[in-house]
């Protein structure tokens, strides 16, 4: 094969007519660090990139966008040697566009026939960028001309001449462009014209597979944990992992070299600061230094800490164009550094003095504590040392605290000396509180243990609030357990000091009395029921104890509303509003989730988590209005709660419904095994629905026989012998075994299987299940010829439903339903326009759908008026009673029925309905 470097660099020295010096060196990549690992994901990424005008890799220096390009221009000239390869041009700091374009014309004169188009050495004028448009557009292939390092170039004018030929060239001229910030092309106009392909940081991380390529390649073999580890330090990051490679060759120790790798590492933290941070103003390198006294930042956050109004821009800049944060995408966004940026600015932040270290806590602290997030506000002023600010913050709002979940932070704060102790024992507790949110279980009760020796010599009535609150820290220490029995126990040591809050107030007086800050009252009865219910009811509900569970929330919300708590509110009504779905109330269920979510917003991972939980009670809601699209739109924004078994559960089982009602049985089938194996330890209903829809998507399946088996093995799992009457969770495999026997052609014995869905018991069944029973019963009535039946049966379902807007049971429902709907709008029904809605929902009957058989559309189509007055023919309303209900004249209705009849090419009313459902317009 040629060498593509000795071609451009004859290139270049016989075609610059114009005399100007080029660097053959920068017209094509530079050698390759070999061992090279190749990376098809992004080959092919690139591949299919270059179909678009322009393809834009932007990141920081070190994510591997000049290798990439360079392995896929050797390995795209390898695979096809008869094209040649796509021009080069590296472009350097000080590029002008007297420069820039005179290597522009050495790496196009490579793709051009230059005896046909002379190309300047200079930028062109307007009619020399004419003929060299034309020249490209006439190109039978497009031509691809890569620009690494194009954010070099700070002139916009630089560059005018390549935006004209990218918009006069038919796209032939195809552009891939690397730059570490936002290069001087018209970006925006690009994206919404859909001409630009970006890659990122994100795409170009290398995954845990090309990361085990290159360690093999540098002969390092270490395990999967370690790869996983050195993934999860470096995140991807092309550089780190390439000094990690060759750094490995030498470690006596892999595995312990990768947990202690960050940016103390020599070559690390020196290309850290040379590359990364080197080229950056000095305001944002301060703006990053601050910011990493806490995890995350947001615009409000990072003013606080540098009192700089233009902080929003500079954050968003920060991430967009030069890539060194990565935002989450909400709103407000936050920010985040790459691991080993944020070791290295942490490291600079321990060099700070003291007191400018203190003063960023005390920020931190006070920002947080304002904006609801008062776990990263205690763990601030302790490490500010602001002793009586962390006392207080754990005082009034410890019941926030509780519910908030563990918080991830690698360097503790300092404990507090034995004197601050010996004088607040409180604050001990507050201490003991941080370590138990941030995992340390150990340090956590070292500090219990530590303030239990002071607390007791504490005065009454403080020290019964100190045993409160020694109480709610052992029970965030029970949670971190994961044991249920250790949580129910504190739980109830919690609850038992209810009955001394009532000495509050009078801790607050002596407080007064000897000069201190009031604490606020930070045991009242509603605070305690609030924290000890909330956790007693999780256990229920991932018990799947959903009654209780739904109870437990209930009376905790409205304690956490008497207070105030929008922490402990948001956790219990996001929660009961998922239970409420389940539990059939869809309405309620809807209200509740939309209020949580309208709550004031509570930052951090656990409000994600329980605001998930809002969105997917929102998703169930939608999936049986029968909304996918808005079902999808919420399971996704729901992904921060499926860490959690029920809510995993419960977010697997609607993703497996939308996938049934796709057609897809077998995507189905998978995601309804993941819900079953989240639920595997559980029982109660939802054990129940989900082996009942295991025995449908067998039944759908065909495998009558596995269905036959999973319901009856369900149906004696949940019987119990001294139940009387129908009874659920039992009911719902029965109803699940009735489909299963009419869909193998046996009505009788579906008959015999389905409960009694109208009884006295059934009425404390979930409203889907009863739905299902009694569309069921309907459409076994209508088969066996009881058309009276069928048609009072489908009206009490239709009673049922609509109240809550149930629509799934009836679109999903067994064939012959249509039929049942359709002579139900004949015969009459108080709910005629849902009904309406109903027939042209559900899928034509299937006698119609297997013989193929099709009508012929409409000459002229219907008005939304006629169509307006059509569904009204479909009742028994007369045409007077029809004008009165639209508040038209009876002739004005006249005169829109004879249309309908002339474009339906109907003589009757009856005839008109027929004809109009056969077109699926009613």
């Amino acid at each position: 094969m040629p060498d593509d470097r000795s071609e451009v660099r004859g290139a270049a020295r016989a075609r610059t007519p114009g005399g100007s010096a080029v660097l053959a060196s920068r017209l094509s990549p530079a050698v390759l660090p070999e061992p090279v690992v190749l990376r098809p994901r992004l080959a092919r990424l690139l591949d299919e990139a270059v179909a678009r005008p322009v393809t834009l890799l932007r990141a920081p220096a070190g994510w591997g966008k000049t290798t990439l390009l360079a392995s896929w221009r050797r390995t795209a000239t390898q695979r096809d040697s008869g094209t040649p390869p796509p021009a080069w041009v590296s472009v350097e700091a000080g590029d002008d566009a007297e420069r820039l374009w005179a290597y522009l014309a050495a790496a196009l004169r490579s793709i051009i026939d230059v005896a046909a188009t002379p190309i300047p050495d200079r930028p062109p004028g307007p009619d020399e960028l004419e003929v060299l448009a034309a020249a490209l557009a006439a190109r039978e292939q497009p031509a691809v001309l890569v620009l690494d390092d194009l954010h070099r170039v700070t002139d916009p004018a630089a560059v005018a001449g390549l935006e004209f030929l990218l918009r006069h060239t038919d796209q032939r001229l195809r552009l891939v462009v690397t730059g570490r910030s936002g290069p001087p092309l018209a970006v925006q106009r690009l994206r919404l014209a859909g001409e630009l392909t970006e890659i990122g940081p994100d795409e170009l991380a290398f995954t845990g597979d090309e990361i085990a390529d290159l360690l093999t390649a540098h002969a390092v073999a270490v395990p999967v944990a370690a790869v996983r580890r050195l993934r999860q330090r470096t995140e991807g990051w092309a550089a780190a992992l390439r000094i990690a490679a060759l750094a490995l060759r030498q470690q006596p120790d892999p595995e312990r070299w990768i947990d202690q790798l960050g940016a103390d590492h020599p070559e690390i933290g020196g290309y850290l600061r040379e590359e990364v941070l080197a080229g950056l103003t000095p305001q944002d390198r301060e703006l990053l230094r601050r910011a990493a006294v806490v995890d995350t930042v947001c615009a409000g956050l990072a003013g606080a800490l540098t009192d700089d109004p233009s902080v929003e821009g500079r954050l968003s800049g920060l991430a967009e164009d030069a890539g060194l944060l990565h935002h989450d995408g909400g709103r407000p966004a936050w920010y985040r550094c790459h691991p080993l940026l944020a070791d290295l600015l942490h490291r600079e932040l321990g060099r700070l003095p003291a007191d400018e270290l203190r003063d960023l806590h005390l920020r931190a602290a006070g920002w947080y504590a304002g904006n609801g997030r008062p776990a990263e506000a205690l763990r601030h002023a302790l490490a500010a040392e602001d002793w009586v600010s962390a006392v207080d913050l754990f005082v009034t709002r410890w019941p926030e605290l509780v519910p908030n979940g563990r918080v991830d932070r690698d360097v503790p704060a300092a404990a507090p000396p034995p004197e601050a102790v010996a004088r607040d024992p409180e604050l001990a507790l507050a201490c003991a509180a941080d370590r138990a949110l941030h995992g340390d279980r150990e340090a956590a009760e070292a500090q219990l243990r530590l303030a239990a020796e002071h607390g007791g010599a504490l005065p009454e009535p403080r020290r019964g609030r100190f045993g409160r609150l020694a109480a709610a820290v052992t029970l965030t220490l029970a949670r971190s357990t994961g044991d249920p029995e250790t949580v129910r126990t504190a739980a109830a040591r919690l609850l038992a000091t209810a009955s001394a809050a009532g000495a509050a107030p009078v801790a607050r007086v002596e407080e007064r009395a000897a000069g201190q800050t009031p604490r606020g009252d930070a045991g009242d009865d509603a605070d305690v029921r609030a924290v000890a219910g909330t956790e007693l009811a999780r256990l229920a509900l991932d018990a799947g104890e959903l009654t209780e569970a739904a109870d437990g929330f209930a009376a905790s919300l409205t304690a956490a509303r008497v207070t105030g708590r929008l922490r402990p509110e948001l956790v219990c009504a996001s929660r009961w509003a998922l239970l409420a779905a389940l539990r059939g109330h869809l309405r309620a269920a809807e209200e509740a989730a939309r209020a949580a979510l309208a709550l004031p917003p509570c930052q951090g991972w656990s409000a994600q988590l329980d605001c998930g939980y809002a969105y997917l009670a929102l998703g169930f809601v939608a999936l049986h209005r029968d909304q996918p699209a808005e079902a999808a739109a919420n399971l996704t924004l729901a992904a921060a709660a499926t860490g959690e078994a029920p809510a995993g559960a419960v977010a697997a089982w609607c993703h497996s419904m939308l996938r049934h009602d796709e057609g897809d049985l077998v995507e189905a089938h998978r995601l309804l095994g993941q819900a079953r194996e989240c639920w595997s330890q559980r029982s109660g209903p939802v054990a129940a629905w989900l082996l009942a829809a295991d025995v449908d998507l067998h039944a759908a399946r065909g495998d009558l026989s596995t269905a036959r088996e999973l319901a009856a093995a369900g149906m004696a799992r949940f019987t119990s012998p001294t139940q009387a009457g129908p009874a659920f969770p039992a009911a719902v495999l029965s109803v699940a075994a009735a489909r299963v026997e009419l869909r193998a052609g046996d009505p009788h014995a579906a008959a015999r299987l389905l409960p009694d869905w109208a009884a006295g018991p059934a009425t404390d069944w979930p409203l889907p299940v009863r739905l299902d029973a009694a569309l069921l019963d309907a459409v076994l009535a209508g088969r066996g010829g009881d058309e009276r039946r069928a048609g009072r049966t489908l009206e009490q379902a239709l009673d049922l439903a609509a109240p809550d807007g149930y629509r799934r049971p009836f679109t999903r429902a067994e064939p012959g339903l249509r039929h049942l709907l359709t002579a139900h709008l004949d015969a009459g029904t108080a709910h005629w326009p849902m009904v309406s809605d109903l027939v042209r929902a559900v899928d034509p009957p299937a006698d119609l759908a297997a013989s193929g058989a099709s009508v012929a559309p409409l000459d002229e189509p219907l008005t939304e008026r006629e169509l307006t007055i059509l569904r009204y023919l479909q009742s028994i309303l007369s045409n007077v009673e029809i004008a009165a209900e639209l508040s038209v004249s009876v002739n004005t209705v006249k005169t829109h029925v004879r249309n309908i009849y002339r474009k339906l090419d109907a003589t009757r009313r009856r005839d008109a309905v027929r004809r109009a459902r056969e077109l699926h317009l009613i």
